[in-house]
């Protein structure tokens, strides 16, 4: 007689839980980003490109003002460092970088892991509200104790591109601020 198939319904009951449930992309590609817990430095280089201020008010600017946001503009981006605290669950979801989690509380946005393995993760966010935006995420991890990465974002017609680079600093939290 063979091997014996599941009956339909209890697999489509299975297939539409995988389908319909938010944290899917994390069942799907349960392996573990291989970074250490604890606290770490993160220094992120954004740079913007598009239309920083809408056209129909630019065109009200009066030229002093015009030339500031054109040398605010062409000046050198300024990178930020911070710090984090990266748990085991937040390697878990995806949830490398703590701004994400924050952003999507007040935001409508889903998360598609693309690829993710003990080195690489990528994953694309896409959120309708407030604002409509979509973000690629690439981290990588060449070690258990560094990390680079890039963040693309685009959010109507502005652009904004983040270099990101990081460096474990211990196994404590204690100082850093969530």
């Amino acid at each position: 007689m063979g091997t014996k198939s599941p009956s339909r319904p209890f697999f489509f009951l299975i297939l539409g839980a995988f389908a319909l449930s938010p944290f899917s992309p994390h069942i799907l590609n349960a392996e573990s980003f291989s970074m250490k817990t604890g606290a770490w430095e993160i220094t992120s280089t954004p740079q913007a490109s598009g239309p920083l201020v809408p056209p129909d008010v630019l065109a009200k600017m009066p030229p002093e003002q015009l030339a500031k946001l054109e040398q605010m503009r062409a000046a050198k981006p300024i990178p930020l460092t911070t710090q984090e605290c990266v748990t085991k669950e937040d390697l878990d979801q995806n949830r490398i970088l703590k701004g994400d989690s924050d952003a999507d509380k007040a935001s409508q946005c889903i998360i598609k892991v693309v690829t993710k393995s003990s080195n690489k993760l990528v994953y694309e966010r896409t959120c309708t509200s407030p604002k409509p935006s979509t973000e690629q995420v690439a981290i990588e991890a060449p070690s258990s104790e560094s990390l680079i990465g890039s963040i693309d974002r685009t959010s109507g017609r502005n652009k904004l591109h983040v270099d990101m680079k990081g460096r474990w600093l211990g196994a404590s939290c204690a100082g850093i601020k969530e």
